[in-house]
């Protein structure tokens, strides 16, 4: 392999890369094929470079690495492919990531399901939060620690050897046998692992799996910069440190959430939402030490969430977790005052997850009544009074609506709330997402930190100042995206008045729950329930392929939602349900507005479908 070829390729990749690959969290979504996600995108970059071509035309072509620069995107595609160049590796052996910390506790985590032994060696220091006390206690890995002075000096071991090197520079690594994992730490940029050996190719998948659940990728300006030291090892490293952003931050989700309690900020909604498990977990063994753990999650929620709960409790011995059903027919206040009746009589504790309004069907509970199933006090069969729940709300859809500040609905009940940053609050410019707590949770508050900071999953530079830019105007772009979106119901309404759609009333509007999604069900015939169900799913499809070719530059087959400009559809069984149980996942097309997009035109062309069926 020619080196200085592929150092000089990505020199021109870097001049010439399409703007949208380092501004957006998603990238020609037109081109995306979920099957063959990274890997499509690999072969076709693979192919460019033995044509010697970089230019800017081809690059854009290139298929979308992934669904959200969560999984991997352009950038950190690029930089593991090069990295895998200069040591000879597949680039599905190199993964970048965020995070200093969470390689390792991938590879633990999948050694731990499988009972395998690992060691984990370090030279210089170990990652500043890395916390192996809390590692066993808690997240109950088990691994040898152990300081060595080279890698190339490590013992052989039964079971899997990790690696951790601080700053070792993106030159050529020459990995000895005995080194099954080598994880490269950058301050402030993230990590890199390196995955030796062909007998640890099966690793692969499942680390995957944790940056897509747990953690990031390593984000595109991050990416870049490590691309760029590559190319140029005596390049002084940008780092955005500004303090001033992050104060901004904090007091605008106090603001927008009425609260006072500090939030936290993580590189995702996904990071944020593990790092609330977590903490959860960990006060839960301080609090009530042998008492069984219960995550409370709604079968159908979005994909993420109900995946990242169960992937949870497969790795812990004292965790379960107890479905939830909120939706359709299910009373989410019904739902909860019988699962906490049932825990209750295990003298358990309970942890909720829940979405208001839910996802996909955009239901909103009688916050009275779910305030006072919340606040009921039970008793375990000893007549004990039971543990009090921690509601853990998801706000993402409707992140402006007051729920924890003093004398607000669930003000009295320990509350925990959180939305994803790549929605309303960053408006699609970066991932990073918050959670903050009512007064109740101060004490909760603080082991959340603790596991957010143990990941090394704390929201960049560049994202606190891009939150820091778009917050303050989240409240007027939400209120200005309800409006399209309520027009954009009614006008279904009158056009196709066979379809049901599953949207906030405009009493429940004028209480302030004004999302800029709603769910159409779509008018269906047939013979049966199969041929019915059969049919209504192709004119899905058809309606979301006519809206995104006749609409190229603002429809997008896409689950995101609280974008600046553009209109996304998705179908959730297919897409933010796609780990949910098939019988709970929702055959149904969701669609999300936002404060600027040609609404006439998605007029004309929804016209156009309903003449066409």
């Amino acid at each position: 392999m020619n080196h200085s070829n592929v150092m000089n390729y990505i020199k021109d990749i870097i001049e010439n890369m399409p703007a949208g690959w380092l501004g957006i969290t998603t990238h020609r979504l037109d081109i995306y094929n979920e099957e063959l996600a990274k890997t499509e995108f690999l072969e076709e970059l693979d192919n460019l470079y033995k044509d010697h071509n970089s230019q800017t035309s081809a690059l854009d072509k290139l298929p979308t690495a992934y669904d959200y620069i969560r999984l991997g995107h352009p950038l950190s595609c690029v930089l593991e492919w090069g990295i895998g160049k200069l040591n000879n590796l597949n680039a599905e052996n190199v993964i970048s990531f965020s995070s200093m910390t969470m390689p390792v506790l991938s590879i633990l985590r999948k050694n731990s399901l499988e009972n395998r032994n690992t060691q984990i060696l370090y030279s210089g220091d170990l990652p500043e939060h890395f916390d192996a006390e809390i590692l066993k206690r808690v997240y109950q890995y088990k691994f040898d620690l152990k300081k060595i002075n080279d890698f190339k000096s490590a013992p052989k071991f039964n079971g899997s050897t990790i690696f951790i090197s601080q700053d070792q520079g993106f030159a050529k690594i020459e990995l000895p046998p005995n080194v099954d994992f080598f994880v490269n730490v950058f301050k402030k940029l993230g990590s890199i692992l390196l995955i030796n050996g062909k007998e640890n190719a099966k690793f692969i998948s499942d680390i995957q799996h944790v940056r897509r659940r747990e953690t990031i990728a390593m984000t595109p300006a991050d990416s870049l910069q490590a691309l760029k030291l590559m190319i140029d090892s005596s390049r002084k490293r940008h780092e955005d440190n500004d303090d001033s952003s992050k104060n901004k931050v904090e007091s605008s989700v106090n603001e927008v959430t009425g609260t006072t309690t500090k939030a936290l900020v993580g590189s995702s909604g996904l990071s944020i939402q593990y790092a609330i498990m977590m903490g959860l977990v960990d006060n839960a063994i301080e609090q009530h030490p042998g008492k069984r753990i219960k995550f409370i999650v709604p079968p159908n929620c979005y994909g993420g969430t109900n995946d990242q709960a169960r992937r949870v409790a497969a790795c812990l011995d004292n965790v379960d977790i107890v479905d939830l059903p909120v939706d359709g027919d299910n009373d989410m206040v019904q739902s909860i005052d019988k699962v906490l009746k049932m825990i209750a009589s295990e003298n358990a504790v309970p942890y909720i997850i829940a979405e208001i309004p839910t996802n996909p069907r955009v239901e909103v509970p009688d916050l009275l009544k779910l305030k006072e199933v919340l606040t009921v006090t039970r008793k375990t069969p000893e007549g004990a009074t039971a543990i009090d729940p921690v509601f853990i709300l998801d706000q993402t859809f409707c992140p402006n609506v007051h729920f924890l500040g003093e004398g607000e609905i669930l003000s009295a009940v320990r509350t925990i709330s959180f939305a994803s940053g790549s929605k309303f609050p960053s408006g699609g410019k970066c991932t990073a997402g918050y959670c903050v707590g009512n007064n109740k949770t101060e004490g909760l508050m603080s082991k959340i930190e603790m596991h957010l900071n143990l990941c090394d999953n704390e929201a960049t530079g560049l994202q606190y100042k891009i939150l820091a830019e778009q917050l303050p105007s989240m409240n007027e772009r939400i209120i200005e995206a309800y409006k399209n979106t309520r027009e954009f119901v009614n006008f279904i309404h009158e056009t196709l008045p066979g379809a049901k759609i599953n949207f906030v009333s405009e009493e429940l509007a004028s209480a302030g729950f004004t999302p800029s999604v709603f769910s159409l069900d779509l008018p269906t015939k047939g013979e049966n329930a199969a041929e019915k169900e059969a049919y209504k799913r192709k004119l899905n499809l058809k309606l979301i392929n006519l809206m995104i070719t006749e609409i190229p530059q603002e429809s997008k087959f896409c689950v995101s939602y609280g974008q600046v400009k553009g209109c996304y559809w998705t179908i959730p069984a297919t897409s933010t349900q796609g780990t949910t149980k098939e019988g709970d996942k929702d055959y149904i097309v969701r669609a999300s507005l936002s404060p600027n997009l040609d609404l006439e035109r998605h007029k004309q062309v929804f016209t156009e479908f309903v003449k066409s069926i």
